[in-house]
Parts: structure tokens; sequence; C-alpha cells
């Protein structure tokens, strides 16, 4: 390959000079169009405080008996996977 071809294309398809930095677009955007991963990210932690706190609601106004039971399953649960986790590692 020749030197002349490597100064001609930049390693972007930005127009940064080739230098290996991307610069900010419009709004201040990045040029790979990552701006939106944060939004995201604080929508999906919304949402799972919200679905949370719903999930906590019902089950606060549950039966005594049915709650028991739902303690019973995750004990259960969680014993499971100790189990399994210590096979794994050989612990």
């Amino acid at each position: 390959m020749s030197e002349s071809y490597r100064t001609e294309q930049p390693w972007s398809g930005s127009t940064n000079g080739g230098n290996g930095y991307q610069g900010y677009g419009e709004k201040g955007r990045t040029d790979d169009g990552e701006s939106g991963e944060g939004g995201k990210i604080l929508l999906v932690g919304v949402l799972g405080g919200l679905l949370s706190a719903a999930g906590y609601i019902i089950y606060r106004r549950l039966p005594d008996e049915q709650r028991q039971r739902i303690h019973t399953q995750v004990r259960t649960l969680v014993q499971q996977r100790i189990t399994e986790l210590r096979q794994n590692f050989n612990i």
C-alpha cells in the first residue's frame, strides 16, 4: 500500500483529519450515535423502580398464608441456586 493512499483515507468516515479522535456532531452527539444510551439506561432504571414498587404494594396486600408460601418458594429457590453454584465451583 502506498503512503499517499494512507494519508488520503481517514480512520473513520468523519472529517476529523484521520487523527483517530471522534468529534461531536449536532447537539453534543458523538459521530457514532451513542448519545441516547444514557437516556435508555435511565428509562430502564425508572421503569424497574416503578415495577418493584407496584410489586411491593401488591405483596403487602396479600393474606399471610400467601406471603408464607412465597417465602417458602423463594427460600427453596435460593437454596437450589447456592447448591448449584457450590457444585459448579467445587466449594
